[in-house]
């Protein structure tokens, strides 16, 4: 199994372009709220202290959400590859379990979401401690890593379920495009969540990729939202996503059991397709 994983990442990783365009979503949004965004942003919270260094951090979180979602998207693409080529009965023939060569496709993308988080946090970080005077907030480090861990596990998870239904890879690009567009939006980075129609917003509370956001932009901002509006910050924080709106703002800890339970139930999901496949297997062995 290790061995497979391990050649589900270096065929990731070869593949250049795949890697460019994996981060696409995520460098998209990136680019847009530096030249189009930012300064409108600003603009409307210009009475905030220091707003171009939280407003930076906002849009850090919510990219970091959609590299989860779009890079593990895309490595599992190599699943639907070797099914329609083939190669996957080859697996079939060796000493693996099916399910373990699944665990190996669905490791190597949780390694890869994993890792072009990081490389995409200190991308940003690096831009804006150059352009804002952005410095790392190296104390919430710890948090960081663990969030990006466990988005990349929690994304690759849901992106399985759809994508182990698919068997060819012509289909599985236009679905990656329909995710791709779809996952800044998703979490609230091309437009604040506050803007948005109320349908809008109830929708995108439906999606785990906005709490993984909000997880990410409360750790980010805390103490600067704390300095910054002395503990009066709820309206910032409803308006900018930072803290999703059910009967009340949710807290950090409430958004991270919410995550957690989606994560398992999306286990479970995974494993009652096996279970019903395996099934359906047998009978037709029969």
């Amino acid at each position: 199994m290790i061995a497979l994983t391990k050649r589900n990442l270096l065929l990731y990783f070869r593949n250049r372009s795949g890697v460019f365009f994996s981060l696409l979503a995520a460098m998209i949004s990136f680019v847009l709220y530096i030249i189009f965004l930012k300064n409108s942003m600003i603009n409307s919270w210009q009475e905030v202290p220091n707003s171009h260094q939280l407003l930076d951090l906002w849009l850090i979180g919510g990219t970091l959400s959609v590299t989860a979602i779009t890079t593990t998207f895309t490595s599992l693409g190599q699943l639907v590859e070797d099914k329609e080529r083939e190669v996957i009965k080859d697996f079939y023939l060796t000493d693996l379990s099916h399910f373990e060569i699944k665990i190996s496709y669905m490791l190597s993308a949780s390694l890869i979401g994993f890792l072009m988080q990081l490389m995409m946090l200190f991308l940003m970080m690096g831009y804006f401690s150059i352009t804002d005077s952005l410095t790392i907030p190296w104390a919430s480090m710890p948090a960081v890593i663990c969030v990006a861990l466990f988005s990349s596990l929690l994304a690759v998870v849901i992106n399985m379920l759809f994508i182990q239904l698919i068997n060819r890879f012509d289909s599985l690009g236009a679905l990656e495009s329909i995710v791709g567009t779809a996952s800044g939006f998703l979490v609230g980075t091309y437009i604040p969540f506050g803007i948005l129609p109320n349908f809008a917003q109830f929708l995108i509370k439906l999606t785990p990729g906005a709490y993984v956001a909000a997880i990410y932009r409360q750790i980010f901002m805390s103490d600067k939202l704390r300095r910054a509006f002395h503990g009066q910050q709820n309206h910032f924080e409803k308006m900018m996503g930072i803290k999703l709106e059910w009967h009340h703002l949710l807290t950090g800890m409430q958004t991270a059991v919410f995550l957690i339970v989606i994560f398992l139930l999306g286990i479970v999901a995974l494993l009652t397709v096996d279970l019903i496949r395996s099934k359906k297997n047998v009978r037709t062995v029969d």
